[in-house]
This record gives C-alpha cells, sequence and structure tokens, in this order.
C-alpha cells in the first residue's frame, strides 16, 4: 500500500484522472449506490475508468456496483461520477471507503450528490419512495477522520451542523413537485453490514429517529464536508427493513426496486444537477 501522505495520493489519482479526460474540470461529483448507477450511463463526451485503473482505488466487489469512474457531461455540466462505491464490509478501512470522496475534491468539484439503497423504518415509505437525507446517525463505530488531520483538506474538528444542504435539498423538493413526485425526507442511520439488522435493531434506530438505514453514505458525506464540499443525499427506499414487514430481506430486491425507479431517479438527477453546479443559478432567486 501507498505510504505517502493522503494529500499526495488524492493529488496523484486526480492527474491520472485528467490524462483520461481533461475536456473541463468537473463541477459536481456522484456517488451511486445499489441498483442505481444508470444514470452514469445517460452522460454524453463520457469516458470510463474502472476503479482498478485509478490509483489508491479499491475494487468494489458487491453486485449492483458497476466499479467505474465515469466522467462526462450532464446538461453542459461536467461531471465525475462513481458507478458503484467501495464499503466498509467489504474490508477496506474507512480511508479506503473515502478516497475517492478525496479524489473528487482534487479534482475540483465543489458539489457532491452522494445515493444509496436503503431500508425504511418509517411506516409511511414504500418500495421504491425517493428520501432526501436531512441528517445522518454514524453508528459504524468509526469515523474516516480520525488519525493524523492534514490541513490542507480541512480542520482537525470539522462541524457538522449541517452536512445535508440546505439549499441543495430545497432545489431538489421542487424539481420533484414539478415532476409529480413525492421527494421525502429523513434522517439515514450507517450500521457497518453486511447482515442485515435484525427487528431488534430496527426497533432501536426508529426510538433514535432514523428513517432509513444502510451500510454506506454516512463515512463519505463527513469526508465531503471535511473538504468543504457542498452535500446532497439522496436514498432510494429498496425494502422495508427487517420487522416492518413480514418476509425475509435479499438483495435481489435491493436491486429490482433500483431498476423499477431507473428513469424517475434519472430524471430527477438529470434536473437537480445544474441547479447544484450554478448552471442555472437565475432558478435559485425565485
Amino acid at each position: 500500500m501507498d505510504m505517502s501522505p493522503l494529500y499526495e495520493r488524492a493529488e496523484h489519482a486526480a492527474r491520472t484522472i485528467r490524462a483520461r479526460w481533461a475536456a473541463e474540470t468537473p463541477r459536481v461529483g456522484m456517488v451511486l449506490g445499489s441498483g442505481l448507477g444508470a444514470f452514469a450511463d445517460q452522460l454524453t463526451e463520457a469516458v470510463a475508468i474502472p476503479f482498478d485503473e485509478v490509483p489508491g482505488f479499491a475494487r468494489s466487489t458487491v453486485e449492483g456496483h458497476a466499479g467505474r469512474l465515469v466522467l462526462g457531461m450532464c446538461d453542459g455540466v461536467p461531471l465525475a461520477v462513481m458507478q458503484g462505491r467501495f464499503h466498509f464490509y467489504e474490508g477496506y478501512g474507512l480511508d479506503e471507503v473515502t478516497f475517492p470522496m478525496r479524489t473528487l475534491g482534487a479534482l475540483g468539484v465543489k458539489a457532491v450528490v452522494i445515493t444509496n439503497a436503503a431500508g425504511g423504518l418509517n411506516n409511511t415509505f414504500t418500495q421504491g419512495t425517493l428520501m432526501l437525507i436531512s441528517d445522518h446517525l454514524n453508528l459504524m463505530g468509526a469515523n474516516p477522520l480520525s488519525g493524523a488531520n492534514d490541513e490542507r483538506f480541512g480542520p482537525r474538528f470539522p462541524d457538522l451542523t449541517e452536512v445535508y444542504d440546505r439549499e441543495f435539498q430545497e432545489l431538489a423538493s421542487k424539481e420533484a413537485q414539478a415532476m409529480g413526485i413525492e421527494l421525502r425526507r429523513g434522517v439515514y442511520a450507517a450500521l457497518t453490514g453486511p447482515s442485515y439488522e435484525t427487528p431488534a435493531e430496527i426497533r432501536m434506530l426508529r426510538s433514535l429517529g432514523a428513517d432509513a438505514v444502510g451500510m454506506s453514505t454516512v463515512p463519505e458525506a463527513i469526508v465531503a464536508r471535511h473538504m468543504s464540499l457542498k452535500v446532497l443525499g439522496l436514498s432510494c427506499i429498496t425494502n422495508m427493513a427487517a420487522g416492518v414487514l413480514d418476509r425475509p430481506i435479499d438483495h435481489a430486491e435491493v436491486l429490482e426496486t433500483g431498476e423499477s425507479v431507473r428513469e424517475t431517479f434519472t430524471e430527477l438527477l438529470q434536473r437537480v444537477i445544474p441547479l447544484l453546479s450554478g448552471q442555472r443559478s437565475e432558478v435559485r432567486g425565485q
């Protein structure tokens, strides 16, 4: 493993990516979760780089994660899109899980959209519900900022009062309303996995105020905010959590639900991306 400082490794990864796609500096970065990778296939002028061709990137081992970084254009906005991610439960450290986010920052992005497939805890949710993440609970037992801090990334003790940008949430809500779809808001709880939660754990999470549960997103969001990147978090409720419905949970169901909302999810992202980048900043003043 490369033992050079994290900042230099992220810069090296960014240089490698720029050598493959030098069209424009990406304005927005994205992480697409389980079964949600289809958005990346809609980009124009796209170049796809397998994760194993980017220095410092790990290998995604989970079905539903293509394992590629796709660079391209969406409505005139240059994007860097992670088509899949790495997870803590795959055996990677949180420094490895979040290294792509560090690299997106080194590439020059100022805003990120982090998506996931999640289990629904809120009884008013159904499979296929899209949820804006308003806040999170880090129940993974670890923090990606542990260890030495490099001030070039951000401060030793970053403020997390507003992890998920309120303005971004309002922009996404307005676009969903224009589409005629309901975009719920809620708190996302992150556990390590890979086993799904027990019914007792789900009752505990509900008592803590969680609306959805998953095994990702939170480490990436913390690192993004450490670098002062603005974050929009989106969950697709692909299954109801253990004990909510009287049936077992399996990953195939997660992927099937992700496919069922593909068109809606893709359209929402296509509408929101120009707003996050400032490409259509006049809309913000309405």
